[in-house]
């Protein structure tokens, strides 16, 4: 076939030009055809989304409640200067407005979450795009989630992937741009992502993971703390270190790329040390009685609101004083416990005999998880012991080296013939202690128990309080449940009576030996003693007292009577059913509670005005709102319950006890008169006391077994109770003014 009218191509082909001007022209009609039924097709789909989007957007979460953000807080406990003294709540929570989260802050997180959040409209179209080419070839994808897609997730919606529940995600993140600032939403997202360990929201979890306010965060800690929201638990820089230095470090080149940094900046923030916070559950103030006192008194008043809506409690607490009291006590009990026979380690474990040291640490480490540390009282495992040197390891692999003094505490536990029960050997778990010295001693967890109370005797406020060696080991507080013997710390309360009775500090009394038969007593017949033992003749009402001579008080008991000594102790905050009116009560033969003895030591010191002691003396809302306020005034003749004279005279006859008699360690130590108070050691030596106060203070300490029991012959209420609270004394009185009557 010929084809003459075909024109030829550039080389002279005119049957290939003729094939491919066809092809062009199928090709054209079928694009045409495609783009039609695509358009037709985009519109159709518009249509479906656009009605489905109509039905579906009056069905979204109502978000007005947004426009005055309450995230779940939990309720915080504070000293009266500030300090934290306790957190009660399931989620950890700071809530700080955006204007306060420091720019290093904001940045990193737009830096790895969402860089162009202040650009776009909710959705990052270029942030998808770019995901979608990052994911090409990729077996893991990259998301492309913005901030405010985040907010609407974790605020309203179900984890759930599903198809609709991303359609939600979208059409509540459109209206959450259309109804907030991008700064409003920014600051939901800082304060409400969860970030591990119970924190929620930026300022929360830098007080956790570095133990420091938010404002004080550097490049290097904001970046760390940027990438939690990923994944808190992999990311974590206490459980996983490794992993999340990794991403804080490709989280610095991000904030370096995006410009929020400089190259230097970021070199710097890349070899910055950091110093994890490792217990977050620790506070620098040990004051858990207290806070515990607070939560119930909050949740009475609240129920469960009071972990969720964020109260803060100002409390009347010093933070030194309070400090110094936990310090105090302890170091009593402690020195008690190192006059004991050692009972043994805790615990026997079989330790690997391999020579790998991981797994000797593991092993360790697992054994230790039941024998948690106590304060400073830790927890060691012995790997090698003998009669000169005990070798220990702690968790975390830390070696412990105990010789010399240090083994004094536990010889009995390191001789030969040590029955297996306390023998040291390897794999016996054992507690140590730090010295002054910095060098390791081998000590025990006390059986024996303490209290130690201080109020403001003017007003009744609380200004320190423990109730016991340490809450984690025993949450009974000894303060305000523990009634026991008060001994010799209760003569006070007859002599004041007798003062009523006519007596004077200067009536002669007889020290001399007494009798009773079984009709006097309320029990068996008694022949009461003095502590030492003897009895030297007559001597005044003062000498009687300095000197807590038995004698003394029990004939001035006699003389006035018990059932108005009963009557009269009332007038203190005493239960009279609890002080039988039998003469054993000029003994301290009935029941008090250290909290009980810290009222009534104050009204001698505040000259005759019976307190209230309280706590609290704030609480406000998340917002700073003022809910309750403790109104303080003077106290008045509606509180007095003993004349200024019987307050004046009883002060003076304890200051004699504090100047030359069983107390006078204490004048001597602190170098200043105004120093009242009187020990205390009950029969047996199974309680030991010290109550005394300063004009502007009253503190009590209690020292004793929670089951009674003998202290042993020479451990009194001055050799164990009185430095604890001398200790006490030497801080909160510091600056203090001598005041005498």
């Amino acid at each position: 076939m010929s084809h003459k009218n075909t024109p030829p191509d550039s080389n002279g082909n005119t049957s290939t030009n003729a094939s491919r001007r066809s092809l062009q022209s199928t090709l054209l009609r079928m694009l045409g055809w495609v783009l039609g039924l695509a358009i037709a097709g985009a519109l159709s789909l518009a249509l479906i989304i656009g009605v489905g989007l109509a039905m579906a957007f009056p069905n979204l979460p109502d978000i007005s409640d947004l426009s005055d953000y309450h995230p779940k807080m939990p309720l915080r406990i504070y000293s009266a200067d500030g300090e934290l003294l306790g957190e009660f709540g399931e989620e950890r929570r700071n809530y700080t407005p955006i204007a306060e989260i420091p720019k290093v802050m904001t940045n990193a997180v737009l830096a790895i979450e969402d860089a162009r959040f202040y650009q776009h409209g909710g959705v990052d179209y270029l942030g998808v795009i770019r995901a979608g080419l990052a994911n090409v070839g990729r077996a893991k994808s990259q998301g492309a989630s913005t901030i405010t897609m985040q907010v609407a997730r974790n605020v309203y919606l179900s984890s759930e992937k599903t198809f609709t529940r991303k359609i939600y995600e979208i059409l509540l993140t459109f209206k959450l741009e259309h109804f907030f600032t991008k700064d409003q939403i920014l600051e939901i997202y800082m304060n409400q992502i969860f970030l591990g360990n119970r924190a929620y929201g930026f300022a929360a979890a830098s007080e956790a993971y570095f133990g420091k306010p938010l404002k004080e965060i550097t490049v290097a800690e904001a970046a760390m703390l940027a990438g939690l929201p990923k994944a808190p638990s992999a990311y974590n820089p206490i459980s996983n270190p490794a992993r999340a230095r990794v991403r804080q470090r490709y989280i610095i080149d991000r904030m370096l790329e995006n410009g929020f940094i400089s190259e230097k900046e970021a070199e710097a923030a890349k070899n910055q040390p950091l110093k994890i916070r490792h217990s977050t559950n620790d506070h620098n103030i040990h004051a858990e009685y207290v806070a515990e006192m607070v939560r119930q008194l909050v949740f009475h008043q609240y129920g469960e609101e009071t972990y969720t809506r964020g109260l803060d409690v100002t409390t009347t607490l010093r933070a030194a004083d309070q400090s110094t009291a936990y310090k105090a006590l302890r170091k009593g009990i402690m020195d008690y416990e190192r006059r004991q026979v050692y009972r043994g380690p805790e615990k026997f474990v079989d330790l690997p005999t391999s020579d790998s040291e991981q797994e000797l640490e593991d092993a360790v480490d697992e054994a230790l998880d039941d024998h948690p540390d106590n304060g400073d009282v830790m927890a060691a495992v012995v790997l090698e012991a003998d009669s000169k040197h005990i070798k220990a390891l702690r968790q975390a692999g830390e070696v412990v080296e105990i010789a010399g003094e240090g083994l004094k505490p536990a010889q009995s536990g390191l001789s030969d013939k040590a029955p297996p029960h306390i023998k040291l050997r390897r794999g016996a778990i054992i507690r140590v202690v730090k010295t002054p010295k910095d060098t390791w001693e081998i000590t025990q967890l006390p059986e024996v128990e303490g209290a130690f109370v201080a109020v403001d005797p003017r007003d009744g406020a609380i200004r320190a309080l423990v109730g016991g060696f340490d809450f984690a080991k025993n949450k009974f507080n000894h303060v305000t449940q523990a009634w026991r013997q008060p001994g010799s710390s209760f003569k006070p309360f007859i002599y004041s009576a007798a003062l009523e009775k006519g007596f004077t500090p200067s009536t002669v009394i007889n020290d001399a030996p007494l009798f009773f038969d079984a009709g006097v007593t309320g029990g068996q017949p008694w022949e009461p003693k003095n502590y030492d033992g003897k009895f030297e003749g007559p001597m005044t009402l003062r000498q009687g007292l300095a000197k807590s001579k038995n004698m003394i008080s029990i004939q001035i008991l006699r003389s006035i009577g018990t059932q108005y000594a009963q009557d009269w102790i009332t007038r203190f905050g005493f239960d009279a059913e609890k002080h039988p009116p039998y003469l054993t009560m000029a003994l301290g033969a009935g029941s008090v509670t250290p909290m009980q003895m810290a009222v009534a030591y104050s009204t001698f010191a505040n000259g005759g005005y019976r307190i209230n002691p309280w706590v609290i003396s704030r609480i406000s809302d998340q917002r700073g709102k003022v809910l309750v306020e403790a109104k303080t005034s003077p106290l008045d003749e509606s509180q007095r319950v003993i004349e200024p004279r019987n307050a004046f005279l009883m002060t003076s006859l304890l200051q004699e006890v504090t100047r030359a008699g069983t107390a006078a360690r204490a004048q001597a130590t602190l170098k200043r008169p105004d120093i009242y108070g009187k020990t205390g050691t009950t029969n047996d030596s199974m309680d030991a006391w010290f109550a005394g106060y300063q004009p502007t203070l009253t503190a009590v300490t209690w020292i004793g077994y929670d089951t009674p029991r003998k202290l042993g012959d020479r451990e009194t209420g001055g050799g164990l109770s009185l430095p604890v609270w001398i200790t006490y004394m030497q801080t909160a009185l510091n600056g203090v003014p001598v005041m005498e009557p």
